[in-house]
C-alpha cells in the first residue's frame, strides 16, 4: 500500500516562476470562474470626427440594455434573468431554476454631441454612434498689447 500518495515535489515552481504570480493564477482555473463578474467584449473606434462603439451582448434583449451618458463617462448595462419551470403532468414541479446576472462598463469619452447619438441593437451586437462635437481647434496666436506710451 505504499506510494499510494502522490509525492508534491519542491520542484514544482521553478526558478524562474514568481510564487506570487503562480497564487494569483489560480484564479484562471475552471472552477474558479463562477466567482468572476460577467464581462462583455467592447470595441471602440476612433473615426475622426465621432467615435464607433460595438459591445456583444449575446442572448440579451433590448430592453434589459441601458445606455448612458453622464459627466463624459458612457455607461452600458445589461441585465438578464432565465427562469426554467419543468413541471410533471399534475402540475408540481419536479425542476424550478432561476437565474439573474447583471454587467455594465463605463468609458471615458469627452467631447461627444449628445444630441447626436445614436444606438441600435441587432443579433447581440449593440452598436453606438458618438458625433465628436467641434472643437476649436488650439493654435497659437499673438495678442496685441493696447495703451500705455512707448
Amino acid at each position: 500500500m505504499f506510494g499510494l500518495v502522490p509525492f508534491v515535489s519542491d520542484s514544482s515552481v521553478s526558478n524562474d516562476e514568481n510564487v506570487f504570480d503562480r497564487l494569483m493564477n489560480v484564479f484562471d482555473e475552471p472552477f474558479m470562474q463562477g466567482f468572476r463578474a460577467p464581462e462583455f467584449k467592447v470595441d471602440v473606434k476612433d473615426n475622426g470626427e465621432s467615435y464607433d462603439l460595438t459591445a456583444e451582448l449575446p442572448g440579451m434583449k433590448k430592453e434589459d440594455i441601458s445606455l448612458n451618458y453622464r459627466d463624459n463617462y458612457l455607461t452600458i448595462a445589461a441585465k438578464n434573468e432565465q427562469s426554467n419551470d419543468e413541471k410533471d403532468a399534475a402540475g408540481n414541479y419536479v425542476r424550478r431554476e432561476r437565474s439573474t446576472s447583471s454587467m455594465s462598463r463605463s468609458f471615458y469619452i469627452d467631447n461627444i454631441d449628445e444630441s447626436k447619438a445614436t444606438a441600435s441593437y441587432q443579433d447581440g451586437i449593440l452598436s453606438v454612434h458618438l458625433p465628436k462635437t467641434a472643437a476649436a481647434e488650439a493654435q497659437g496666436h499673438t495678442i496685441q498689447i493696447t495703451g500705455g506710451a512707448a
